[in-house]
């Protein structure tokens, strides 16, 4: 990380370049290790980019009023928006159902 934090400019988000890079301000012999080196680094770059952008977006979504958030009236519901006699929901007893009816509660007198 040394690499990356001297020679900062030097790096982007493309791999290829960062290879190139990596290769110009150090000697790794190692092809795999150099590919790994760089890789890590486009990531790195990435990543960090993309999060810059997102806390960008959120300031500026914080100091933007909103107005989408403000009161509105509250409308009373039209013909079409109204539930009708048609569409209001039922009660549906089954038929193989036996119909129990409730007799009224007596009163005990003591």
């Amino acid at each position: 990380m040394l690499a990356l934090e001297n020679n900062r400019q030097a790096f982007g988000v493309d791999f290829q370049e960062n290879k190139k890079s990596l290769n110009m301000i150090s000697t790794i012999s190692s092809k795999s290790l150099k590919n790994q080196i760089a890789g890590y680094i486009t990531r790195f770059i990435k990543k960090e980019t993309r999060l810059e952008s997102e806390k960008e977006e959120l300031i500026e979504n914080q100091e933007q009023p909103t107005e989408k958030t403000a009161p509105t009236e509250e409308t009373a519901p039209t013909e079409e928006t109204a539930p009708t006699e048609e569409t209001a929901p039922t009660e549906e007893k089954s038929k193989d159902e036996p119909v129990v009816e409730e007799a009224p509660a007596e009163e005990v007198q003591d």
